[in-house]
This record gives C-alpha cells, sequence and structure tokens, in this order.
C-alpha cells in the first residue's frame, strides 16, 4: 500500500481504515491464494472476489493478483467454479452458481480499472471468456439466467432477481474487457440486454419453483446497485421499501421479517444510493457503519437489535471488502470507485447490441442513466 493511500482520511474513510482493513484480509488469505470468509472457513467464488476487489482499493496488487490466480486455477474446464473450497478442496461441489461464475470478470474488470495493466487483463481473458459462456448457456429465450448447474450436470432452473442483477454488472465488465483486448463479444452485449429487459419487464421469469425472496433487502436494492434501474426509477425503487429495510442509525436489514442490520447490505445499499443519486443518505449510512469494526481491523458481519447482540460472531473478509469498496465510491479512492454507480459500457457493440430495435435502444440508453 502507497503511503498516501495509508494516509487518506475523510468524513466516510478514517485514518487508518485501508490499513486495518487490508490487513484484516491479508491475515486470512491462504498461501495459495484463496480467501476464506475467516480462519477456518470456506472460501465461494463470489465472496472470494468481493474480498479480492477490497486488496486493489488498498493497493495491495500483488495479494489480490494471487486471488485470481487461485480461481483460474481451479478453473474447471467448463468455465465454472464450484459453490466453495476449502483446504485447497472442494467443499461444496452440489452445484456450480452463475453469478458465482460471472463475478471473476467483474473482478479482474475492477482491478485493471485500478491498476492498469494490461497484460494482467490478457493473461485472464482465457478464463474470463471461459466463465461468460458458462453463463450464458443458462440463459433462456425470455432473457433471465438459471442460477446454478447441479454435480450432474443438470441445470436447476430457476432465475433470481439478486443473482441475475450481479451477472448484469458483470456482463457489462466482461463486454469492457473483451473491448479493450480487441476481442469482439457482440452477443455479450445482447445477452446483457435481454437479461435486463427480463429483470425490469418479465417478474414473472423469477423465482419460479422457489419461494419469493422479496424478503431480501438484496432483491430490492441490486438491480439498482448493478444499472438494471438508474435515475427516477432507481430512485422510485430505493424510496419504495426504505422503510420496510432500513433501520435508522443502524443500518440496512438483511430480510424484512427479522430483527437484523448487516454491515455488507449496508454497503451495497450506500453505492445504489449514490448510484441512484441520492449521495446524502449514503454518506449517512456509511458512516454510521465503522461502529461494528473489531480492534483486529475486521467488520462484524451483523447486529440484532432487539437482543443488542452481534450475530453471527464471525468477522467476515467479504464483509471487510464490502466496507473498502463502499469507501471507494465515497471517497473516490482509486479509479474503479464508479464501478458500482454507474455504468461505463466502451464498445460500439454493448451500447446498441447489433440486432436490437429502437425500442429496445430506448431502454439501453435507459439503464444507463
Amino acid at each position: 500500500m502507497s503511503e498516501s493511500a495509508a494516509a487518506i482520511s475523510s468524513p466516510v474513510v478514517p485514518e487508518g481504515f485501508l490499513r486495518a482493513s487490508a490487513d484484516y484480509i491479508l491475515g486470512r488469505q491462504r498461501p495459495d491464494g484463496a480467501i476464506p470468509w475467516f480462519d477456518g472457513g470456506y472460501a465461494d467464488p463470489w465472496d472470494h472476489v468481493e474480498a479480492a476487489m477490497g486488496l486493489s482499493i488498498a493497493g495491495e496488487f500483488a495479494a489480490a493478483e494471487s486471488a485470481y490466480r487461485w480461481l483460474a486455477d481451479i478453473q474447471l474446464d467448463d468455465g465454472s467454479w464450484w459453490a466453495a473450497y476449502k483446504d485447497g478442496e472442494v467443499h461444496n461441489g452440489e452445484r456450480r452458481e452463475s453469478n458465482f461464475v460471472a463475478y471473476f470478470a467483474t473482478g479482474i474488470w475492477h482491478h485493471f480499472l485500478i491498476t492498469g495493466n494490461t497484460a494482467f487483463l490478457r493473461d485472464y481473458w482465457p478464463a474470463v471468456e471461459r466463465a461468460v459462456e458458462f453463463v450464458l448457456a443458462l440463459q433462456s429465450e425470455y432473457g433471465e439466467i438459471q442460477w446454478a448447474v447441479a454435480a450432474d450436470g443438470s441445470v436447476m432452473n430457476d432465475a433470481l432477481i439478486t443473482g441475475c442483477s450481479s451477472i448484469f454488472k458483470s456482463l457489462e465488465c466482461a463486454s469492457n474487457i473483451a473491448h479493450t483486448l480487441g476481442h469482439a463479444r457482440p452477443h455479450w452485449a445482447a445477452a446483457r440486454n435481454e437479461l435486463g429487459r427480463a429483470l425490469r419487464d418479465r417478474p414473472e421469469r423469477f423465482d419460479r419453483t422457489w419461494e419469493s425472496k422479496a424478503r431480501f433487502s438484496m432483491d430490492w436494492f441490486y438491480p439498482v446497485l448493478t444499472g438494471v434501474f438508474s435515475g427516477a426509477a432507481a430512485r422510485a425503487r430505493l424510496q419504495q421499501k426504505w422503510g420496510e429495510f432500513v433501520v435508522a442509525g443502524l443500518g440496512c436489514r438483511c430480510v424484512n421479517d427479522e430483527p437484523w442490520v448487516t454491515v455488507a447490505e449496508s454497503c451495497e445499499l450506500t453505492m445504489a444510493l449514490i448510484a441512484a443519486g441520492d449521495r446524502g443518505r449514503a454518506e449517512k449510512l456509511y458512516r454510521g457503519l465503522h461502529r461494528w469494526q473489531d480492534s483486529d481491523g475486521g467488520y462484524w458481519t451483523g447486529y440484532v437489535y432487539r437482543d443488542s447482540a452481534i450475530w453471527p460472531e464471525e468477522k467476515t473478509t467479504w464483509t471487510v471488502g464490502a466496507m473498502l469498496l463502499a469507501a471507494d465510491a465515497l471517497a473516490k479512492l482509486t479509479p474503479a470507485s464508479d464501478l458500482f454507480t454507474s455504468v461505463d459500457l466502451r464498445s460500439e457493440a454493448a451500447q446498441n447490441p447489433e440486432g436490437i430495435d429502437h425500442l429496445d435502444q430506448l431502454e439501453l440508453a435507459g439503464s444507463q442513466g
């Protein structure tokens, strides 16, 4: 970490925050590059990438690249990863989740935005391409993407709003990687456009076989965080359930039926608020989260306000990663600070995917704000 980065202090980024946060993640990272949830825990591909992005923000580039190398080295032949790994072995081989697989592209693009290292981008292009093609093979004719593939190779048919919203952002990042390296992938842009259409206009395509996930706050704000909705539509969506999910002075609830606020969801809501143009509430929400930092630099996962109790009693690396991402979005610490607060489509094909009609073009323009 550079001395200037370590010394940054602001109303939302207290002095020493970057160093303490980076040290916490580094202290959990294994020699092979894997970043488990906590000491003795497992690593899953999505949360591993979230923690790795935190390392990039803190200037710990070698550690972040080791994290991405670990994922590339264990990527399966079809471009996917199992749901979880522990101590160098598969910990959960029951399924391969589409949003977990897609998030690799988000992490790779994020690291490139900060470092400007084209060689890094080129080295990971084959793994990115395999991952994206695995995910897009799960897209239906209606635009939604199925959530997982089972151990036996069968598709676990259902589409989840949060997972598909995360994939929507990952396809933006993947398209930008392809464009930067000179690889034409117009079908990626077209797939993203169709996924956005499904998320905005086809609610019946989601939660078709499972119980609705509407009780989870992520289903509420993730379509804003990832650029599915922007502008007035984004602000209206956040306002609609603000009282249902936000506890004044504490943070964002994980689910609407439990008295439990969680730090990571509060960080992600912070970025969604910035994306919607509500910086005032974003700053207020985020400033209150530093109370959950422990003396070792880690942040407690959540707080049950009914019982005035920390729960669960664990400090996850991905929670620290989310704290770093939100700090970057607020304080502009790195060139990647706008990744989750704006839509950045760099190729002409991504801005106007081949074969879409005039109505599609208007919808795509709306998604870019």
